[in-house]
């Protein structure tokens, strides 16, 4: 099997910098990184129903369960699928019988070592963001419909149980779906949806996931906003566009996700919100993971181009968050064009985007 652009290369540079005959992928971000393939059945486990192999060319173990089901939906026709009987031995014991050493595996497998692949799937191939913008527009689109059909009255089950519904429609899984009406959201950071009503307003939340890609975003949707809503949530936008800024800036100098999170931290301080990034991660790269990394005051993840970021600053009661591509230009992947915005610039005037705006009911 050819492997999706790119791969390859990265593969071999892994096996000789380890010394390795041959690695493996079982979990699910990985195995669809490697074969454009989803190898999950069962959403609670960690460990898909099959493992991807590469020691120069690609195969697939899998049980006979799932064979024929994975060759004909999810992986390229010429793909190699090695097959166990279900009951004869566990998707480990199967890579464990048959894999050149030494080698490594993302799951535990008795004898090798491990192996993790968050560098490997970084930055993006054009295949990558060509599927993630289609990915992000479809997420952004469930999120403003659900919004859209949204009413004070509403629980927050009943409009997450919505917004799943219309991303499942789209062939999207949504890891994360977080609803919080206006008295939960002003208290909480992550609102889990429970069965109270929405009220005043609703900050509606989700990581979506197709092809591997993870996608985030966030809308407010207004029915009587609170006085301070309004500002509160332009901060937001200003400290999420302030992170874009200086992710670009640093994807063009080599710099680091902790100078990311000091541009972030100095606006907070500009917005009138100082030492609220305490409260809240701020996000970070985004790609085969809802977070490939999340910024810290001290991280020294490479900032990588192109590549997603998902930043997502808080202050009490509202969030500003999208997923965007940052190459040359910085081009926001969630958006449908159908949302009102406001335009926002960056602390410093580095960079001036249009920001989702609350959507008033």
């Amino acid at each position: 099997m050819t492997l999706p652009d790119g791969r390859a290369a990265r593969l071999d540079d892994l096996l000789a910098a380890r010394a390795l005959d041959a690695v493996w992928f079982a979990r699910p971000d990985n195995f669809a990184w490697l074969t454009g393939g989803n190898n999950v059945v069962d959403r609670a486990g960690d460990v898909g129903v099959a493992a991807a192999g590469y020691d120069g060319d690609l195969r697939v173990v899998t049980d006979n369960i799932e064979a024929e089901r994975l060759l004909a939906e999810e992986l390229a026709a010429d793909t190699a699928v090695e097959t166990v009987a279900w009951h004869e031995s566990s998707l480990a014991e199967a890579v464990a019988a048959r894999t050149p050493r030494p080698a490594a595996a993302d799951f535990d497998v008795e004898g090798l070592a491990a192996v993790d692949a968050t560098r490997l799937r970084q930055p993006l191939t054009p295949a990558d963001v060509a599927r993630y913008r289609s990915l992000g527009t479809e997420t952004a689109a469930a999120v403003e419909q659900a919004c859209r059909g949204a009413d004070p009255d509403d629980t927050e089950w009943g409009v997450a149980a919505d917004l799943r519904g219309r991303l499942a429609a789209r062939g999207i899984d949504a890891p994360v779906a977080l609803v919080g009406g206006g008295e939960r959201a002003g208290r909480y950071r992550h609102y889990t949806p429970t069965n109270a009503a929405l009220g005043e307003y609703a900050l509606v939340s989700v990581t979506a996931r197709r092809d591997g890609l993870y996608a985030s975003c966030t809308r407010t949707v207004a029915f009587d906003p609170p006085a301070w809503l309004a500002a509160r949530h332009r901060a937001a936008a200003r400290v999420e566009t302030t992170a874009l800024a200086a992710t670009r800036s640093a994807a063009r100098t080599g710099g680091t996700a902790g100078d990311v999170f000091d541009a972030i931290r100095e606006a907070y301080d500009e917005t009138g919100h100082a030492g609220e990034w305490r409260n809240h991660h701020q996000g970070g790269a985004a790609g085969f993971a809802g977070r490939e990394w999340i910024a810290t005051p001290d991280s020294d993840h490479r900032v990588r181009r192109p590549m997603g970021y998902a930043w997502n600053p808080t202050v009490p009661g509202a969030k500003s968050e999208d997923t965007a591509l940052v190459d040359e230009a910085v081009e926001v992947l969630t958006r449908t064009g159908e949302w009102p915005t406001v335009e926002v610039s960056a602390v410093g005037g580095e960079l001036r985007l249009r920001r989702p705006a609350i959507l008033e009911r």
